[in-house]
């Protein structure tokens, strides 16, 4: 049975600070088919590479006597953040920042590569187009960036343009959340995209539409009209280990591939019957997991841990 396309989340995010050169690079050796950016946007327009526009907890920016007064609180998509904000910094200053580990207590071994630069979109693809593997950028927050001025999509088919990545072989997967954003760029681009869904709640863009009429059958014939793939929290495919939904035959009748996320090997991730032992950062049964999952038919892994599934 041949295995699920491999995409790296954040890069190999569970050995290495995610969204780093290190993670990235990592990933690529151990056999990941894609490498995944989450995308936000600086204050001057660019797009950078970070989990969140939130940015204190994934770099140095609060060990910054120079950078203190602008911690602030926001609302983005709803619910109140407080901290740094990569829309408040220029790319001259996100660049003078360092990433660090965002799960210390999980993976405190990653500390010792907190160095590291923040980087841009247009880096990760030279990485990935050096490599010779795919890409897969999500949006994050696109109605909440448009609302500031600083127009993510416009942005970001800029640098489909430019490198070459509209069409539908494009080396490349384009995930969101929201709704609108996708159906948009289908009207512009080629290139393959992917819907998003959770377990809980609905797209932002889309207050009356829940992730759960999503992901029925008639849902998905909608998503199907302007996405390739969709992209379900892994609760959503098996609520329980060995006891998967329909959600990925369903997938498959409406014409869209199914990448499921986030396949963690930390037992902090994983269901009780994947767990090895109680220490949350101990490792479970990653490689049995997917087994199970590649024979309900997924198409695409989102991983932490490409070394521990590629092979």
């Amino acid at each position: 049975m041949t295995r699920p396309l491999i995409i790296a989340h954040r890069g190999a995010s569970g050995e290495r600070p995610e969204h780093t050169r290190a993670a990235y690079e990592l990933a690529i050796r151990q056999g990941a088919d894609f490498i995944e950016p989450d995308l936000v946007m600086s204050r001057d327009g660019v797009l950078i590479v970070r989990h969140e526009n939130e940015i204190g907890s994934t770099t140095d920016v609060a060990a910054r006597p120079e950078f203190a007064a602008r911690r602030t609180s926001k609302t983005v998509d709803g619910w109140p953040v407080e901290g740094w904000f990569a829309e408040d910094f220029t790319l001259a200053e996100l660049k003078t920042l360092r990433a660090r580990e965002r799960l210390p207590e999980l993976r405190p071994a990653n500390g010792a590569f907190d160095q590291e630069a923040i980087l841009t979109f247009e880096a990760v693809l030279d990485i990935a187009a050096g490599a010779g593997v795919g890409v897969a950028p999500e949006l994050k927050h696109p109605s909440y960036f448009a609302a500031l001025g600083l127009p993510m999509e416009e942005a970001f088919v800029g640098v489909l343009e430019r490198r070459g990545l509209t069409g539908r072989d494009a080396p490349a997967l384009v995930q969101c959340f929201e709704v609108g954003a996708l159906q948009r760029l289908r009207a512009r681009v080629a290139t393959p995209l992917l819907q998003l869904v959770a377990a809980f709640g609905g797209p932002f863009d889309r207050p009356a539409l829940s992730y759960a009429a999503m992901t029925a059958p008639e849902g998905l014939a909608a998503v199907a009209a302007y996405a390739d793939w969709i992209g379900a929290d892994t609760a959503l495919i098996e609520p329980a280990p060995g006891a998967p939904t329909a959600l990925i035959a369903d997938a498959h009748a409406a014409g869209l591939k199914v990448a499921g996320w986030t396949f963690r090997a930390e037992n902090a991730f994983l269901p009780e019957d994947d767990r090895v032992g109680d220490a949350p950062a101990g490792r479970g049964r990653l490689r049995e997991r997917l087994a199970r999952f590649t024979g309900y038919g997924l198409d695409a892994a989102f991983t932490d841990h490409p070394g521990l599934l590629a092979d």
